[in-house]
């Protein structure tokens, strides 16, 4: 018998692209390649009989072209909040290892630079979603309006960290991150955030 897992939550991301980043559409970046954060809040999880609710990761992610043609480099970072088995859990879910959804992302990646178990807070209220790992990593974007002060969104998109879910387009108060030899520091630009479920 193989393992069973399912998470669910909400996710967010934050990259250098203005907003309404075309990488979700196939599109190349504008600037010529992509740096990019993202962040998941497990609101309700297991893998097998591991319970993995309350729990966070980070990715962060740099293509240096199309994100649907160029291979990323990328590195994860998993919630000190857990325990060594919810820990090794979380890598396997999102390293890949694990199938689903995740397995799909990390098609993409070309050079994975590791995995650090760090301290990391996820947090989202109304238009707001934000992530800090200390010293390593922070940002928060805003939802933009749109009209009638509603929601803008964006569905059916073919690149999707969260298949199934439309997007909820915002904009970063900021975004920073300084590790592995990068040193981003990058505001007013692009964020998406919606509720996302994996399973495998």
């Amino acid at each position: 018998m193989g393992t069973h897992w399912k998470i669910d939550g909400t996710y967010f991301e934050t990259c250098n692209c203005d907003t309404g980043c075309p990488c979700v559409f196939l599109s190349a970046p504008p600037s010529g390649d992509c740096t990019a954060l993202v962040g998941w809040h497990i609101t309700d999880g297991h893998f097998d009989e591991i319970n993995l609710s309350g729990l966070n990761a980070v990715l962060a992610v740099h293509s240096p072209g199309n994100m649907a043609e160029v291979p990323w480099q990328a590195a994860l970072y998993i919630d000190s909040e857990g325990d060594a088995g919810q820990q090794e859990a979380l890598t396997k879910i999102f390293s890949g290892q694990a199938g689903g959804h995740p397995s799909r992302l990390a098609t993409h990646i070309g050079e994975f630079l590791g995995v650090k178990i760090a301290d990391i807070v996820c947090s989202g209220t109304g238009k707001n979603r934000s992530l800090s790992i200390p010293g390593i990593a922070d940002a928060e974007i805003e939802a933009i309006s749109g009209q009638a002060d509603g929601e803008t969104t964006i569905s059916g998109h073919p690149l999707a960290i969260a298949p199934g879910y439309p997007l909820v387009v915002a904009k970063s108060k900021r975004m920073h991150y300084r590790d592995h030899g990068f040193n981003w520091e990058i505001t007013q630009k692009n964020g998406y955030y919606s509720p996302f479920t994996y399973s495998g």
